[in-house]
């Protein structure tokens, strides 16, 4: 009975079939490598998936044998087991239905498997076999890069983007399975996508700066909050240009430099924001509701996705109505604000996201919104009116460079003929951010606003006029060492934007302008240079 018994479990491993085919899986702004490993074998007819599927994985199964019986092939009834390695790391997504498909053509005798070696694949199977688009195809071009692929195999809606990487990774654009396998066989091949050209022609859109009418003082603060990468907040009353304001600074901002358009396009295509022709080459900018909840605007959820402060990252996050957002909500911005990152921590992973933002925020000056209107009075009390900005912390406040006052234009101001643009304003910002790159050579941000205590020492020197004048107003108007810090950073800039190597007395002063939240409200000045003044004469 021994030769027979031999002679049976030959049999059985010779017909049982081990494929193995790399994928991935998303996980924060990143891609981890997944292994596909199908064992099929003759026994119950039966087909089992391992290693932490999530439910969108779990359903491949249905899609994967619709689309290969779509494309002409069987696959005979055998016990098949569908392991995604490694077994201890959670798969979420629509990206292994490509992988899975070709490991059991692999499996059951349909493709050679040496066909696969040095080869990365990700795409969603329709019914019929079509290839549909994934989230994350460029952080998969970068995981095929550091392991070494050759050929990166994704969906043609998401070819261009994962080619804007560039090297010697060859991007395959696949539109069904069938295209798929004839590829591998070598039937049909399929060229290479090119590498997009970059940087592409930036447009401003109809956003022009020139089209605010008036507000001198709030299209400065916007200038200098560009220049030096401040955050800003606009006080004024309802219709005064505030949201039209703030939604023309992305206009002024330098372009995108590729490494940031990478880490950008990344991000907003985990999110599910596929970018047309490949590279992301405008700054973001997002605007979330009042509404929206902690997890939406910092990021988090059962499977940590990018909130809004992420998808602002390089660019700029506005939040109208600012006092409207919950407290808990705005305390959670102080972190990301500091450190340009958010850290989610769970119970078996850390997963961190970049948020590099520039903060603009809108607010009334009181509930009603009419205080300091000159056309309309407040009728709010005014334990109404600091109970209503109270809903902003000191700390939080203390991390916006810039607070400025936005009155109602005139009649005479918005009959009158527009300013500069904003081409001729983005030339000079463009200019202070050369002087700030310069300073800061070799630094991963080389902006005003991301120096140190050590930087504010050596560049923020004042001389005695100009300290006098800082201390003043450090303690008439209460100042912490942040917000000194911050108004030191602020005239640093706008020493860099008039061509200064030295900050100035008039410099220290324009920068006081643009903390009108430091003065006390029952004492608030009607002109915006009447603290400044105060200080002054203190000195």
């Amino acid at each position: 009975m021994a030769p027979v018994q031999d002679a049976g479990r030959a049999f059985r491993l010779m017909i049982a079939m081990l494929a193995r085919v790399l994928s991935g899986t998303p996980w924060g702004v990143e891609t981890l490598p997944v292994q596909v490993e199908v064992d099929a074998r003759f026994g119950l007819p039966q087909l089992q998936l391992v290693g932490l599927p999530d439910a969108a994985v779990r359903e491949s199964r249905e899609r994967v044998r619709s689309a290969i019986r779509h494309c002409g092939y069987e696959l005979p009834p055998r016990s098949v087991v569908i392991n995604l390695a490694p077994a201890d790391l959670r798969k979420e997504g629509n990206h292994l239905d490509l992988a899975i498909a070709l490991a059991l053509m692999v499996a059951h005798d349909h493709l050679p498997a040496e066909l696969l070696a040095g080869r990365l694949c990700c795409g969603e199977l329709g019914l019929d076999g079509a290839l549909r688009p994934v989230r994350g195809a460029l952080a998969f071009a970068e995981l095929a890069r550091e392991i070494g692929a050759q050929e990166l195999l994704v969906p043609a809606s998401n070819a261009e983007e994962a080619a804007a990487l560039g090297g010697m990774l060859a991007v395959i654009a696949v539109g069904t399975l069938d295209e798929a396998l004839a590829h591998l066989r070598g039937e049909r091949p399929i060229a290479p996508m090119s590498t997009p050209a970059f940087p592409r022609p930036f447009h401003a859109g109809a956003s022009d700066l020139a089209d605010v009418r008036g507000q001198a003082m709030p299209k400065r603060a916007l200038e200098i909050a560009a220049a030096g990468a401040h955050n800003l907040i606009f006080i004024g009353p309802p219709g005064s240009g505030k949201t039209m304001l703030a939604r023309r600074l992305p206009g002024i901002l330098p372009p995108l430099c590729r490494s940031e358009a990478i880490a950008v396009t990344k991000i907003h295509s985990l999110a599910g924001e596929i970018a047309a022709g490949g590279l992301r080459c405008e700054r973001p900018f997002r605007s979330p509701h009042a509404h929206t909840s902690g997890a939406g605007l910092i990021g988090g959820g059962s499977v940590p996705r990018p909130g809004e402060v992420s998808l602002a990252h390089a660019g700029v996050l506005f939040l109208d109505e600012l006092p409207e957002f919950r407290r808990d909500v705005l305390e959670a911005l102080r972190q990301p604000i500091e450190d340009g990152v958010v850290s989610i921590v769970r119970s078996r992973a850390r997963l961190s996201f970049p948020a590099r933002f520039t903060l603009v925020a809108a607010m009334n000056p009181c509930p009603c919104g009419h205080l300091g209107d000159p056309r309309r009075p407040c009728r709010c009390p005014e334990g109404t009116v600091e109970r209503y900005r109270a809903r902003i912390s000191g700390p939080l406040l203390d991390r916006i460079d810039l607070q400025v006052e936005v009155p109602v234009p005139s009649a005479a101001e918005l009959r009158a003929e527009g300013g500069e643009s904003s081409a001729a304003v983005a030339a000079r910002v463009a200019a202070a951010r050369r002087r700030q790159e310069a300073r800061f050579a070799g630094r991963p941000l080389p902006v005003n606003a991301a120096m140190d205590a050590r930087d504010l020492r050596r560049w923020c020197a004042l001389d005695e006029k100009s300290q006098r004048l800082a201390d003043a107003a450090f303690e008439r108007l209460g100042l912490s060492a942040r917000a000194l810090a911050r108004l030191l950073k602020v005239a640093r800039t706008i020493a860099d934007l008039g061509g200064h190597d030295r900050i100035h007395t008039t410099h220290v002063a324009e920068a006081l302008q643009y903390r009108c939240l430091d003065r006390p409200l029952a004492r608030q000045p009607t002109s915006p240079l009447a603290g400044v003044r105060a200080a002054a004469r203190v000195s």
